[in-house]
């Protein structure tokens, strides 16, 4: 008996980052000596006094269901966070958590999309967002921002894509995969565009907001253009600051008519985050922020070694980050040197041949491009090059380069 399943799901396909990790990991239980560069994970713990604000809650008994919008704990410290950080003004009412960023992402995308309703993605994008677009009956408009102008998108380009059916523009800086990050005077020109389409949500993920290096500060698009208030979703998380993936606690601050919307979508899906997470994650935005410093200078210090690696290749040319753990090389007439017709193809030959495992930019909108995860020691970074640049000088040999 053949199981039939939705058009809906056939329309996505899985993560090509989560298949890249398992199948890395696959190969090492094999025996292999892989090096994985594909996670989005940081490899540090998550920082000694927020695990233990989990253990205390564990201890305390906060181990029931919360209100699906999360607890008034944890929604106090995110509006002080959003406050503090952003200058971005918000009652309990407007905020929601979720587990994990991501769901929220989702839960905006179901909440706003009728069918055909078109989204604006900025390419190179986090794998995600068209195929959460496409789970919810909307079309995905793909916006290319090539290295020639540093990866983000103009406003003329974002003018120019806009249509009646335009309901939704998803914003990521700094980015996934790119690392790139707008400026404020970049974030208000985009902004200016926006503030006479009054049927455009915007969805700003600023999840790497705290691993950021950039030449001036970090700015969120509200705190660029306040007028926007009024239909802007601003998404964040504890997971990649302060070291808690696995928590799975992500949130968003929004007008209340969306903050509800969303809630809704979450109260049908999955209910409330984890109740010790929840916690713990109040403890991370409210307590001592060293942690999160140190950890970005670590960050820091990997991204300009494998940046300046990564150009000292042949065929390779990689632009600076402004944040982020991810350098995302431009590997195209690396390709053509060693016979490669994809990036897919570059990248298996990285895994088979070189034992390194890196995400093809085809998974993200840019054909022709790696990304490389840094979240892991400098040691195993230097031995990853060595084995890339490895593979690259055998493969052109072999073509009598």
């Amino acid at each position: 008996m053949t199981v039939t399943v939705s058009r809906r799901v056939q329309r996505v396909k899985p993560s090509p980052t989560l298949n890249v990790s398992a199948r890395a990991a696959r190969l090492r239980a094999e025996g292999k000596d892989v090096i994985s560069l594909g996670a989005g994970e940081p490899d540090f713990d998550t920082p000694a006094h927020i695990a233990q604000g989990g253990i205390e809650a564990i201890q305390k008994g906060l181990t029931r269901y919360t209100h699906v919008e999360g607890t008034n704990e944890l929604k106090d410290a995110i509006i002080a966070k959003f406050a503090r950080d952003n200058g971005i003004q918000y009652e309990r009412s407007q905020i929601l958590v979720t587990s994990g960023a991501k769901q929220a992402i989702y839960n905006l995308c179901m909440a706003v999309l009728d069918k055909d309703d078109e989204v604006i993605i900025p390419a190179p994008y986090w794998v995600s967002y068209p195929d959460m677009v496409l789970l919810a009956d909307g079309q995905p408009v793909i916006l290319t921002a090539g290295a020639a102008q540093g990866y983000k998108i103009t406003p003329r380009q974002l003018a120019a894509a806009i249509t009646p059916k335009t309901r939704l523009v998803l914003l990521n800086s700094p980015c996934n995969p790119s690392g790139a990050a707008y400026t404020r005077a970049e974030l208000r020109a985009l902004g200016e565009v926006l503030i006479d389409q009054p049927r455009i949500v915007i969805g700003t993920d600023d999840m790497y907001e705290k691993i950021y290096w950039g030449a001036e500060p970090f700015c969120s698009l509200l705190t660029a253009v306040p007028e926007l208030y009024g239909r802007t979703v601003t998404i964040n998380g504890v997971s990649k600051s302060y070291a808690m993936t696995g928590w799975r606690i992500g949130y968003c601050g929004a007008p209340k008519a969306l903050v509800s919307a969303m809630a809704t979508i979450q109260g049908q899906s999955t209910s409330n985050a984890s109740s010790i997470s929840q916690h713990a994650a109040a403890v991370a935005l409210m307590g001592e922020q060293s942690c999160v410093a140190d950890m970005n200078e670590a960050f820091k210090a990997r991204h300009d070694y494998v940046v300046g690696a990564l150009n000292e290749l042949p065929g390779v040319n990689c632009l600076p980050g402004a944040g982020t753990f991810y350098a995302f090389a431009d590997v195209s007439q690396a390709m053509a040197s060693i016979g490669c017709a994809s990036d897919t193809d570059f990248a298996e030959v990285l895994l088979t041949e070189g034992e390194v495992a890196v995400v093809p930019g085809s998974a993200f909108g840019a054909p022709g491009h790696i990304r490389l995860s840094f979240a892991c020691s400098l040691e195993t970074l230097k031995k990853a090059m060595e084995r890339i640049a490895g593979v690259l000088a055998k493969g052109s040999a072999a073509r009598g380069g």
